[in-house]
């Protein structure tokens, strides 16, 4: 390891570098704490919900924001957080968003009802709204260009393989520490975000700040408002109350607030999503399909385990096993996609990624009634990571090739708050699904909840059985929009 990241013959140090060449290698495992950070406890966080709701008495609308506090956060002031980090300094902002995430992490990890935790998840995503987007920014900034191709690669795996660690750190503490250990999730951020702090302040020597660069406050405020709104109308009530008057009210108000958003991205001198780059016919359809994959995506990570945990009652270490195939075809493919996308057009493989995709989803739908998790789940959970495997790496491609040189990291922002935004409507809005399917297919208790009441396992089934329709259906959209745009990328990326 020590190796790899030693710095290079070339010692100098340009006017915007942070820190000095020897010092390099220490900002490169800030960087990767950092990320660590994110990824460990997010995918900790799906394993655990059973968990976290018997333990807090938690509704199935509480276990939805659990996830979805975080999310809209997340989504809404990502773009801002890397605006921050240009106009007031890179290093204070991310510094600021790692202390942040890790104190929200401890007021998690002791909180006493599920509301708490709710608000604490907030702050974890303004916190990591601040950190996600200097972690790369920081190797930008540190690494000449002739090592940074080097340092990016060590960061992205370490990023892959703490992805992959998360469930299943997760599903052994949850399956063998109790029914409180969940509470460590959170706690662990501590060391891990004290060390990345002690890290980057020791080593970074200068942080260059732009004054004249801009932050979209009124921009922020929106896109969180009607984000807010919308996710709270879409995520109803259990016991099948649905989308009601006071949820369409909710709906209608957040819709008005993303208008407005809309129009004062069009007027900002600085804004957080410039507009223009929709203007782009590639552009737009990347973040649609983008947008359709990872509404499935997040659809099928959030609620899969509650059906097998709490409906079947598979263990917190055997569901962590449905996330491996993603991890290990992800790795597997994203390279060999990448080049393919380059030779063919990365349409042609965002195509073939989604309808793969569709077809695990529509496998999981018609085998969840069985029950059966090793033989039936998995096997589809694998035809899931094959297909991000091929789609993730070409809408990538998509994404950069559709707009200028000078774009690619405004389009890169807007693309990964996309994706999140996806997530977070879709955990949102497939809430009220599986509550009044559940309810509707004899349900009562609560989806999700640990209960042995009567019926409780076939009505969990057929609510995961609708999500599982709803997101093949998705891909198959992702699919034609992919079709439908296939030139236009291609000339882009030409």
């Amino acid at each position: 390891m020590t190796d790899i990241m030693a710095p290079t013959a070339d010692t100098r140090v340009g006017p915007h570098s942070l820190c000095a060449p020897e010092a390099r290698k220490f900002i490169l495992v800030t960087a990767i704490l950092a990320s660590s950070l994110g990824f460990i406890d997010g995918s900790m966080v799906a394993i655990a919900l059973p968990s976290m709701r018997a333990s807090l008495d938690g509704t199935l609308v509480q276990a939805q924001w659990i996830s979805n506090a975080y999310m809209l956060a997340l989504s809404s002031l990502i773009l801002v957080g890397g605006a921050a980090g240009d106009r007031f300094g890179l290093v204070r902002v991310f510094g600021i968003g790692i202390g942040i995430f890790v104190a929200a992490s401890m007021v998690c990890a002791f909180a006493s009802s599920a509301d708490m935790l709710i608000a604490a998840r907030a702050a974890q995503g303004f916190g990591a709204a601040l950190m996600v987007p200097g972690s790369l920014a920081l190797i930008g900034r540190a690494y000449p260009e002739s090592e940074r191709g080097r340092a990016i690669g060590i960061w992205a795996a370490f990023s892959a393989i703490t992805a992959a660690l998360g469930p299943i750190i997760g599903g052994v503490a949850m399956t063998f520490g109790g029914p409180e250990i969940w509470r460590w999730i959170f706690a662990i951020n501590l060391p891990l975000g004290g060390i990345a702090l002690l890290l980057l302040f020791r080593h970074v020597t200068q942080d260059p700040a732009q004054p004249e660069r801009g932050v979209d406050v009124p921009g922020a405020l929106l896109a969180t408002l009607g984000l807010g709104l919308v996710a709270f109308a879409l995520t109803g009530a259990e016991h099948g109350e649905g989308f009601g008057p006071r949820n369409a009210l909710y709906g209608a108000a957040g819709l008005l607030a993303l208008a407005a958003f809309i129009l004062v991205e069009k007027r900002s001198p600085h804004p957080m999503m410039p507009l223009g780059l929709f203007r782009n016919f590639g552009f737009s359809a990347a973040n649609l399909v983008s947008f359709f994959i990872y509404f499935a995506f997040s659809a099928i990570l959030f609620y899969l385990p509650m059906t097998v945990i709490a409906g079947w009652g598979v263990t917190e270490i055997e569901t962590a096993a449905a996330f491996a195939p993603l991890s290990i075809f992800i790795a597997m493919l994203s390279g060999l996609s990448g080049r393919l996308a380059d030779r063919y057009g990365p349409m042609l493989l965002m195509i073939i990624g989604s309808l793969v995709l569709a077809t695990g989803y529509g496998a999981l739908a018609l085998v969840i009634p069985s029950q059966n998790f090793w033989t039936a789940v998995m096997p589809a959970m694998c035809l899931q990571g094959i297909g991000m495997g091929l789609a993730v790496a070409p809408l990538s491609t998509a994404v950069m090739g559709s707009v200028n040189s000078k774009s690619t990291g405004t389009a890169s922002g807007i693309n990964n708050a996309v994706t999140r935004m996806a997530g977070l409507i879709a955990v949102a809005a497939m809430g009220s699904v599986v509550a009044v399917v559940y309810g509707a297919a004899g349900g009562t208790e609560s989806f999700g909840s640990v209960t042995e009441a009567a019926g409780h396992a076939s009505a969990s089934n057929a609510a995961f059985v609708t999500v599982a329709w709803i997101s093949c259906a998705f891909c198959l959209a992702g699919a034609l929009v992919a079709w439908i745009a296939r030139g236009q990328i291609k000339k882009a990326v030409a």
